[in-house]
């Protein structure tokens, strides 16, 4: 009986979304965007908490990722802070108030969301 090497069909590694999930509106919008990006199959949300604690697991896959999107909210840049401290430079980078969302002033509504997806949606290509 000979064996046979199962590789991955799609040959490409996972791309990772690391959001914003802060107390503000556009965090939300971020969190609500990263979770519906994984739902549509273009990417998969991933613990930005673990990257910050340094977990290794999570740093490991997160190094063998094909593609990193990290989604902010405002100029806080929180999300790409994060990364680039874990050591994870030259992300993708989407932040929400540099195309016309504003804190206290962007509900989380199906509307914003896919403006959001729009705009995230050719980071993850």
């Amino acid at each position: 009986m000979s064996e046979e090497k199962k590789e991955c069909c799609c040959s490409t590694a996972p791309k990772l979304i690391f959001s914003c999930s802060g107390a503000a509106d556009v965090g939300e919008l971020c969190d609500h965007a990263a979770r519906a990006l994984t739902r549509e199959g273009a990417g998969k949300m991933y613990c930005l908490a673990g990257v910050g604690g340094g977990v290794e697991p999570i740093l490991a896959n997160t190094r063998a990722a094909g593609r990193l999107l990290a989604v902010d909210g405002c100029a806080m840049d929180c999300v790409k802070k994060t990364l680039e401290k874990a050591g994870f430079e030259g992300a993708a980078h989407l932040r929400l108030t540099d195309h016309g969302f504003e804190k206290g002033a962007s509900p989380a509504m199906e509307e914003n969301l896919q403006k959001v997806l729009e705009l995230a949606r050719p980071l993850l290509a």
